[in-house]
């Protein structure tokens, strides 16, 4: 009796681990904290010693990072943090380099087997210099991915198709350019995407402060909540 009393406990310990959540971290800087990225992934923040530590910033661990924030106080657990500093959706990167193998549109195909993605991107894309092009939403080439708002459209079709039985979230920045913020709205609306736009975060280097990555945290978490 004893011993089926056991088996039915850590049954369903099992199928409760099995049935946790499983959230996809897709971001750039914002998102990223060395050593919980992929190695091949260049990270912004960092712990205090690494030569990634940037002493003006007062996020020294994970722990303080939004995503961590989140998924603790939800719950879920972390399928995969696919984040990369300084990454844009499409190709075109500062001083005008080909960021093809650090885009969104690249690293999408990486994302896991997620309940859940969090996809953080477009501030890099604001900052470039970048053109924001016309909104195209079928048949795109390489072309296109030099440009904001057909490389957005095809990076949001994508993550529905690779995707479906995820919840797809993107993040929208505070401080960007009008016309990234009118792209991104219009562009996931299309879609079908939710769009949690965040404000007053608070920043050093231009990158979330342990302030800024709490607020994050408290409003990502309050529209999942408002939005089941």
């Amino acid at each position: 009796m004893k011993s089926s009393i056991l088996s039915i406990f850590f049954l369903s310990l099992s199928v409760f681990a099995t049935a946790q959540t499983k959230v996809t971290i897709f971001g750039d800087s914002y998102s990223t904290f060395e050593g919980h990225i992929p190695s091949t992934h260049e990270p912004w923040y960092a712990p205090v010693g690494s030569m990634f530590c940037k002493g003006d910033n007062d996020v020294k661990t994970v722990e303080q990072t939004w995503w961590w924030q989140v998924i603790e106080k939800m719950g879920w657990q972390l399928e995969t943090n696919n984040s990369w500093s300084g990454s844009t959706v499409g190709y075109f990167g500062y001083q005008n380099e080909n960021y093809h193998v650090r885009s969104f549109n690249t690293r999408v195909a990486y994302l896991g087997d997620p309940d859940i993605i969090f996809c953080f991107a477009g501030t890099n894309d604001s900052w470039t210099g970048e053109n924001p092009g016309e909104y195209k939403y079928a048949n795109w080439d390489e072309n296109d991915m030099w440009y904001f708002r057909p490389a957005m459209a095809r990076l949001c079709s994508t993550m529905k198709q690779n995707y479906p039985n995820a919840k797809v979230y993107f993040i929208l920045n505070t401080e960007l350019k009008d016309w990234t913020n009118e792209s991104v709205m219009t562009i996931c609306k299309h879609y079908g995407i939710p769009v949690i736009v965040l404000k007053d975060i608070d920043k050093q280097l231009g990158h979330p402060s342990e302030k800024g990555m709490k607020a994050i945290a408290e409003q990502v978490i309050k529209f999942c909540q408002d939005n089941k």
